[in-house]
């Protein structure tokens, strides 16, 4: 481990080795923006290290650009990480040569490797962000320049130093984390100002440049990435009667849309559902960025095909949205599509999936009810190519949906998620669709008991292990 008294440390987590002489006490100054007179007052490990993020940042663009142009597939980490040295490696010795021709103090050989190993760290090591990821308190990360703050699993939130020394630094950062993110490049760039992926450790993103005015980097986490609805009435999200209702809902094949507002768990509620989902199912998972990671999970869920929405290359050819991966889904033999979040046109064919023998299919919508879910699904309709009027609409939703859940904060508890409301979808009247409310908002938001089931309804329920009214009995079993 490198030992903390030879090492300076910049103030946004990374560090640089010390420079022999007095330069060895000055304070890392952010330089990135700077005039060239301010620049050469900078210390010379730090002007190396700006120069090497810099160049490092242009030609790792330019060969990730020209693969794609060449058709070639992107390379391995271990393959960029040695990229990247052959790159830094040149560019220091550029560095060097401009420091002679100029008449500088070149910076000592030893420190010079050093400063190549920190920026490798800085690249591949998520910079400032990794002690913050580190953090399992951490639940939400959100960067804008220089300011930092973040939300714990408590609800609390905090303001922390800055992770990078500035815009520059910052929009580098988002670059670099997205050309590793995955599968296919996610660019970032005025021409494609904002992005969406994936950390290898599971943290969905999202980025935006020139459009906002200053760079902006969010980051969410999952602290459940393998959870069960038994972990969920641990935590409080949920009680012993809607633990059972939700899983015997599963087992039963009802098709079921999660709702709720941002950062709520949806996502975690519908991984929870799904553990009660059979082994032996076979699965198709669309998502617009991965997030769900069900193959992960060999033992439960061994026959999962994941599929994420693809962006247009730079030619603007190449889009495969989530919408058309619903329908690909259709032709893979699935016993379920689960579409990890319902923000568009996809809704028309995963209502077809789920009314054309996919029974049992999921998803999740952002909504701030379960009634509102209705007329969310309705607008997302209207952008598909059918342009279906809302008559048609309502009648493809009602014949599809199950059951709509619904999750919120109790009030008082800012930090907590419950489950709200459960809907049961009955039928279509026209402009609208009928539901009962079968468990709705408490005083504090909690689902309290509201309209019984169906009778048709609980009796497929109870024949799937539904514990009815709380009496622990299992209806339908001797």
């Amino acid at each position: 481990m490198t030992d903390e008294k030879k090492i300076t440390a910049l103030p946004y987590g990374g560090v640089f080795p010390p420079v022999d002489g007095p330069e060895q006490t000055q304070p890392h100054v952010p330089t990135a923006g700077l005039s060239a007179r301010r620049m050469q007052t900078a210390v010379p490990a730090e002007r190396l290290r700006l120069h090497l993020r810099r160049r490092l940042a242009e030609r790792m663009t330019d060969q990730l650009r020209a693969d794609e142009a060449a058709g070639r597939p992107a390379l391995a980490e271990a393959d960029r990480m040695a990229l990247a040295g052959r790159i830094l490696n040149d560019a220091a010795e550029e560095f060097t040569h401009q420091l002679l021709a100029d008449g500088t103090p070149v910076v000592a050989p030893e420190a010079e490797q050093a400063v190549i190993a920190a920026v490798l760290r800085e690249v591949f090591g998520l910079a400032g962000l990794e002690p913050l990821l580190r953090d399992a308190r951490v639940e939400n990360i959100n960067v804008t320049g220089e300011r930092t703050f973040v939300r714990y699993a408590d609800g609390r939130r905090d303001r922390l130093p800055p992770v990078v020394g500035s815009d520059a630094e910052l929009v580098d950062l988002i670059r670099e984390l997205a050309a590793r993110s995955g599968v296919e490049e996610r660019r970032f760039d005025r021409a494609s100002p904002g992005v969406s992926f994936q950390l290898p450790g599971g943290e969905r993103v999202f980025a935006a440049m020139a459009v906002t005015r200053r760079p902006s980097l969010s980051i969410r986490r999952h602290r459940f990435e393998r959870v069960t609805l038994a972990q969920l009435r641990g935590n409080g999200t949920l009680d012993a009667a809607l633990e059972s209702l939700l899983a015997a809902m599963v087992r039963a094949r009802k098709n079921i849309l999660v709702t709720g507002g941002t950062a709520i768990g949806k996502t975690t509620l519908l991984r929870a559902l799904a553990a009660e989902i059979p082994p032996w199912e076979r699965l198709v998972t669309v998502e617009d960025t991965y997030e769900l990671g069900l193959e992960a999970d060999e033992r439960a869920h061994p026959d999962v095909v994941a599929m994420q929405a693809r962006e247009a290359n730079v030619e603007g050819q190449g889009e495969v949205s989530q919408a058309e991966l619903v329908r690909w889904a259709l032709r893979m033999s699935p016993d379920r599509v689960i579409v990890g979040e319902v923000r568009g046109p996809e809704v028309i064919p995963m209502c077809n999936a789920m009314s054309q023998g996919n029974d049992g299919s999921m998803g999740t919508l952002h909504a701030s009810s379960s009634r509102g879910a209705f007329t969310r699904l309705a607008a997302y309709a209207v952008q598909g190519p059918e342009r279906l009027p809302l008559e048609a609409t309502n009648l493809l939703v009602a014949g599809a949906l199950d059951f709509v859940v619904h999750l919120d904060r109790p009030r008082g508890h800012e930090g907590r998620r419950v489950v709200s409301s459960i809907r049961e979808v009955v039928d279509a009247d026209d402009r609208q669709i009928v539901s009962n409310e079968v468990f709705r908002p408490g005083p504090d938001l909690r689902a309290v008991p509201g309209v019984p089931l169906r009778s048709e309804t609980l009796e497929e329920l109870i024949a799937a292990g539904y514990r009815h009214e709380g009496t622990g009995r299992i209806w339908g079993q001797a």
